[in-house]
């Protein structure tokens, strides 16, 4: 999110979650969290730790660094917490929808996208990172994907 100032960040204690819905085949819900995570990872470096490496000396690039817990809601209370969360400077909102399964290459997934509102999309995942307080509203509720 362009608007949402690095120092403003910094001075909030931030939280994130991935929702998924658990109706997916469970493929695809490993596959929408992945993207989420991949997503959140390129836009936010900073929550990546370290390389580090074993006793034999063998690289193990660096994980996440913050709790990243996945819960569970069905598609159109994904679509809802979505739409209602862009609304916030303080909650950043990752989305993994539809299209992607409907293409064969990233140019077709953009032009598709390109193509579409919100309200045309299934949502299949979102990824919420933000004031803990505004990503604690949208997702307290929810209960862990199991």
């Amino acid at each position: 999110m362009e608007n949402f100032a690095k120092k403003e960040k910094l001075k909030m204690k931030m939280k994130c979650v991935v929702i998924v819905d658990p109706e997916l085949p469970i493929g695809l819900v490993a596959n929408t969290a992945s993207i989420l995570g991949c997503s959140l990872g390129k836009a936010h470096p900073e929550i990546n730790g370290e390389d580090t490496y074993d006793k034999n000396d063998q690289l193990y690039p660096g994980i996440v660094n913050i709790p990243i817990p996945i819960l569970k809601a069905d598609s159109n209370k994904i679509s809802e917490i979505h739409r209602q969360a862009n609304q916030y400077e303080e909650i950043e909102v990752i989305s993994f929808v539809d299209v992607a399964q409907q293409v064969n290459n990233y140019e077709e997934y953009k032009a598709k996208l390109k193509q579409s509102t919100d309200e045309d999309l299934n949502f299949l995942g979102i990824c919420l990172y933000g004031s803990e307080k505004k990503v604690n509203h949208f997702s307290g509720s929810l209960p862990m994907l199991r």
